[in-house]
């Protein structure tokens, strides 16, 4: 609450997110919905669908990255915001299976201008929030994004059920204009620090664009914290590209068979356990790293929560109602929301500012590569195996992750220095 009251730059930049997430899970509901209606249901078309919205975010993030630090970020938020809602109107043309590849256009661009944005907004984050403000502001900009993936989907899957599909693609399209003006209202100067604004001064006589496109991708592959947090959001991928089309068939399908649901609302409610469990780990977030670093278990903790979370959603496969296995879901992902909090702002306090823009998108967009592949993988495989079954193997591959972490790293070498002076961000890093 300090933060946002007392930082109006960091203020505007989460209020735009707010908005904007909103009508994203709007879309997203009413997109994937749209698709099941068309396709009678065709799982290969969900996976198509999702493949749509994740493999151009992976493919183009590191082009985003090296564009965002070359460039004025604010404006690259700007510009695809406006960008976006045109096309999230696109979607209304959308009435037959003959128009499937208009929706999966329509995914592909948003997906597309996204990459930009998200890369934009991350490598400018630190710089608003300042390093005293680092972890409250990535638990804040994660925790809103993921209570709107709770509250989103539930009011996206009501008004698709209520009101049609259109109206949540008007939704969306509001959103991102709302998000736009909400940017602009922000400093460009506050979005970078001084030297990385002065080496955009000299950018014609510095590097090219390519030149820089592989100073971050060397610096991803040669620093070995950088490489690990790549290597283990890659290895979770694997189970958590899954999750997709894991909710639109055990709440879609399976307990809407099994328990007279409303596949809509089915999936809409797992998708807010997953947000709200989400929302709670990053609000306790800044708690729970206090506890961590006085104790030195970061490391520890890392680990062992993403090891148990993994169980957990392996065990949601073996719950008899979508009550339970949404009880299980909510767990599960709260637990990974605190220990997404202290590995990100972990990773982000590592990353030099000049540079940030493309680590962060380079790693995103690999992670989100596999998660795109496996969730069009996981729709095939509901040919031959059950939602639930594909649930528990979805867990177990997530809980690798931390064996991942464990086999990087030995013993407890990092701390976010809670109890130390903020001003200290190099020791920080040279710790990493």
């Amino acid at each position: 609450m300090e933060l946002i009251g007392g930082n109006r730059n960091f203020r505007n930049l989460l209020a735009g997110q707010f908005i904007s997430e909103l009508g994203n899970w709007f879309n997203f509901i009413a997109g994937l919905g749209i698709v099941r209606v068309v396709s009678d249901a065709s799982p290969t078309a969900a996976g198509i669908f999702f493949v749509c919205r994740m493999l151009p975010f992976a493919l183009v993030s590191p082009f985003a990255g090296a564009f965002v630090d070359r460039f004025s970020r604010r404006q690259v938020m700007i510009a695809t915001d406006l960008a976006r809602v045109g096309v999230a109107l696109i979607f209304l043309s959308v009435t037959s299976a003959d128009d499937l590849w208009i929706a999966y256009s329509a995914t592909i661009l948003l997906s597309t201008f996204g990459a930009f944005f998200e890369g934009a907004k991350n490598a400018a984050t630190p710089n608003l929030t300042g390093p005293e403000g680092l972890l409250s502001g990535t638990a804040l900009m994660f925790s809103t994004r993921f209570l709107l993936m709770a509250v989103g989907s539930a009011l996206g899957g009501w008004a698709a059920a209520i009101f049609g599909y259109k109206v949540a693609f008007i939704i969306n399209a509001v959103s991102f204009l709302v998000s736009a003006y909400t940017v602009w209202l922000i400093p460009d100067e506050a979005t970078r620090d001084q030297g990385t604004a002065d080496r955009m001064a000299n950018k014609a006589s510095g590097p090219s664009f390519l030149t820089e496109l592989r100073e971050g991708i060397r610096y991803a592959f040669t620093n070995r914290f950088a490489l690990t947090i790549l290597l283990m959001n890659v290895i979770w991928a694997l189970g958590g590209g899954a999750i997709n089309i894991i909710f639109e068939r055990v709440g879609g399908v399976h307990f809407a068979a099994l328990e007279g649901w409303n596949p809509d609302v089915a999936v809409a409610m797992l998708w807010t356990a997953g947000g709200l469990g989400l929302t709670l780990g990053m609000l306790v977030a800044h708690r729970a790293s206090i506890i961590l670093d006085r104790n030195n278990r970061h490391s520890l903790f890392i680990g062992w929560a993403l090891i148990i979370h993994g169980i957990l959603f392996a065990a949601a496969g073996l719950m008899p109602t979508l009550f339970l296995f949404a009880v299980l879901t909510f767990v599960s992902r709260a637990l990974i929301g605190v220990e997404y909090a202290v590995q990100e702002t972990l990773f982000q306090r590592s990353l030099p500012d000049y540079i940030r823009g493309r680590i962060t998108t380079l790693d995103r967009g690999a992670e989100l590569t596999v998660f795109g592949s496996f969730s069009y993988l996981s729709g095939c495989a509901m040919y031959y195996i059950t939602p639930m079954t594909l649930t528990m193997i979805s867990g177990v591959l997530s809980a690798l992750a931390g064996v991942v972490w464990f086999g990087r790293h030995s013993g407890d070498s990092f701390t976010l220095g809670m109890r130390r002076s903020e001003t200290v961000e190099e020791p920080l890093v040279s710790e990493i």
